[in-house]
């Protein structure tokens, strides 16, 4: 596990000076190792996270004629057998490590050679002889790539600070701060800065010269669900298949030469994870889970079950209403507005579990893939919505916005008012258009048109059944998950130096979840049907009735009492509202009724405050 950097092109230092501030502004993901290549124009970097091959894994690394110079983030988790057949074709290796079977891969087969790689990875190839930069970057986008071009060149980095450290100017996207108002960060492709962007997940992108074209492809693209039940499907089969796949997944996720744990939240995909790494090791399971002081928000006792029932070596540790002063570390290692507030017990976990391993399994993926929102057990009621006559429709939205924000049931209406089931799914589970309308200048509103949204996302959207519960659930597994937990996993692990692995976000078991039908995801009103069938053995039996509960922290109350100060200084602060971003009264309202218990407002407060951290971090025109 590394970060990576470099350019191609001519910064305002000379290119090891330059390449060097890249890589120590992201020295946290790597204090092990560093290593660069400098070779005319372009220079390429790491910083390392030594976990595989600690002897001989120093990058970069070239193939046998040093043609082809490689950099590489992340876990290839089936090298060994791609190393072997690569011998097998001729090529001779100096070190053990994945990263120079990557390299050789890719001389033997080009891009292609991306759909044999089993694990997750951001990669960064020179080649000296076609004077050719590659890019690529993992199927579900855990680990991150941005890129820019530049008169001077191009710059690319794990962090966009690697591109602040070379000099690269940095204006804010108006339009990216558009879509974290709606969603509590910035999807891909964008970034929070005019110019800057996200490698989409999936994808490989080739440069030739500083400033000349670019190729790209795609090489990857996760497969709908069917909606309906095929002919001939055998269920039954289906459910040893997948069981077998996730015990595959997690045993290849073993493979490390230094401390191996895991998170354990208490909840079905962790315990899962916990449940095969048990049967498949001799030593016991290191698991570390997080708790709250209030006892109403805690996952302690059930985390506590699981580690009992499988006799790992537990871990706890209990987030106080203090842990909040992390949120301007954590604003720091994003690098752009980050809303998702569960990042601070990801931060403290991880924290907490890098004093005592470098590796750490987790659960994540397993709502996304296997329908486990709650929010996706409600979409046969918005599609019923859809019957309303659009004249009816019209008048609803017409009322909703007469209606004084004050009004219950103002944004609930608007949501009716929506023609699409995915537009109303939106509305109701992210940022509601009416409150956006009152609290946001015009500026920074999205387009009226409630087609935005969907034609933003339309690549995605594109590959899913027409249905809403088939699109809303592509667009969790896609475009959410990446910019959204998938960032916050990498940031606030690689905050502490821990590399963290999601055996439930492998794309082969990704491949069978989807060969599942909807009616074999959702039954009984709950999600996750097929995975806890397949393996309800393994569960504690009062695991399966509980309710579920997210990964967050109890921030409305917080934000009553301890964090109170902290929330009003910094949002009714003259520097924050002479931005002109926000209307005051409308903001000192919201304010005003989440401190009365009227409404609960945390979340948007939330995402404004770490706004403002992110300004404060990256003082940057708008």
């Amino acid at each position: 596990m590394c970060g990576i950097a470099g350019f191609f092109g001519r910064p305002s230092q000379p290119p090891d000076v330059a390449l060097d501030a890249m890589l120590t502004s992201i020295r946290h993901r790597g204090p092990d190792d560093s290593g660069m290549h400098v070779d005319g124009q372009a220079a390429i970097g790491m910083r390392r996270l030594s976990i595989i091959d600690l002897s001989t894994g120093h990058q970069p690394i070239p193939n046998e004629d040093e043609t082809l110079w490689i950099v590489f983030n992340g876990e290839i988790y089936n090298h060994l057998e791609l190393r072997a057949q690569l011998e097998g074709l001729g090529h001779r290796f100096r070190t053990r490590s994945d990263t120079e079977t990557v390299l050789h891969l890719f001389e033997q087969y080009g891009p292609d050679s991306l759909r044999r790689l089993r694990g997750m990875f951001a990669i960064a190839i020179w080649c000296s002889r076609t004077k050719k930069l590659f890019l690529a970057r993992d199927r579900f986008g855990k680990k991150p790539l941005y890129y820019t071009q530049t008169p001077a060149g191009f710059f690319f980095g794990s962090e966009i600070k690697c591109l602040r450290a070379a000099g690269v100017p940095l204006t804010a996207n108006r339009e990216a701060l558009r879509l974290y108002f709606k969603f509590g960060y910035v999807p891909d492709p964008l970034s929070a800065f005019e110019g800057v962007k996200k490698l989409p997940a999936g994808s490989w992108l080739e440069l030739t010269g500083p400033t000349g074209a670019t190729r790209e492809g795609t090489y990857w693209t996760l497969a709908p669900g069917a909606i309906d039940e095929p002919a001939g499907f055998d269920g039954q089969a289906r459910l040893r298949e997948l069981r077998d796949c996730f015990d595959e997944s997690v045993r290849l996720r073993l493979m490390a030469d230094v401390p191996l744990g895991a998170f354990l939240s208490g909840g079905i995909d962790s315990t899962l994870v916990v449940a095969s790494m048990a049967l498949q090791t001799k030593e016991p399971v290191k698991t570390f889970s997080i708790g709250f002081a209030e006892a109403n928000a805690s996952e302690l006792p059930w985390a506590r079950m699981v580690a009992q029932r499988y006799g790992t070596d537990h871990h706890e540790i209990v987030v106080r209403p203090d842990s909040a002063d992390l949120a301007k570390k954590i604003a720091w290692h994003c690098d752009e507005p980050f809303g998702d507030s569960s990042a601070i017990p990801t931060a403290i976990v991880s924290e907490f579990a890098a004093r005592h391993v470098k590796v750490a399994l987790s659960g994540d993926g397993g709502d996304e893939l296997f329908g486990g929102y709650p929010r996706f057990w409600n979409i046969p009621q918005l599609d019923a919505f859809g019957r309303i006559p659009p004249f009816l429709r019209s008048s609803i939205g017409r009322v909703s916005r007469f209606l004084p924000y004050s009004a219950y049931g103002k944004n609930y209406l608007h949501m009716l008012s929506r023609s699409t089931g995915l537009e109303r799914y939106f509305e109701k589970n992210y940022s509601p258009s009416s409150m956006l309308e009152q609290l946001l200048r015009p500026g920074y509103m999205l387009p009226a048109d409630e087609a935005y949204l969907t034609g933003f996302f339309a690549p995605l959207l594109r590959m899913a059944p027409p249905d809403t519960l088939s699109q809303a659930q592509y667009w969790e597994a896609t475009a959410n998950l990446t910019g959204d937990m998938l960032v916050k996993v990498d940031r606030m692990s690689m905050a502490y130096s821990l590399e963290v692995r999601c055996p439930l976000l492998d794309h082969e078991l990704a491949g069978v979840a989807s060969r599942f039908p909807n009616s074999w995801r959702f039954r009984d009103g709950r999600g996750k049907y097929n995975l806890i069938e397949s393996m309800k053995d393994r569960l504690p039996p009062d695991l399966l009735t509980r309710p579920k509960s997210g990964f967050g922290i109890p921030l409305a109350g917080w934000f009553r009492k301890e964090l109170r100060p902290l929330l009003e200084d910094t949002l009714l602060s003259a520097k924050f509202l002479g931005r002109d971003i926000v209307s005051p009264a409308f903001l000192r309202t919201m304010i005003a009724e989440h401190q009365s218990g009227r409404r609960d407002n945390a979340q948007w407060l939330w995402w404004l405050l770490m706004l403002e951290l992110w300004f404060e971090e990256y003082p940057v025109a708008i």
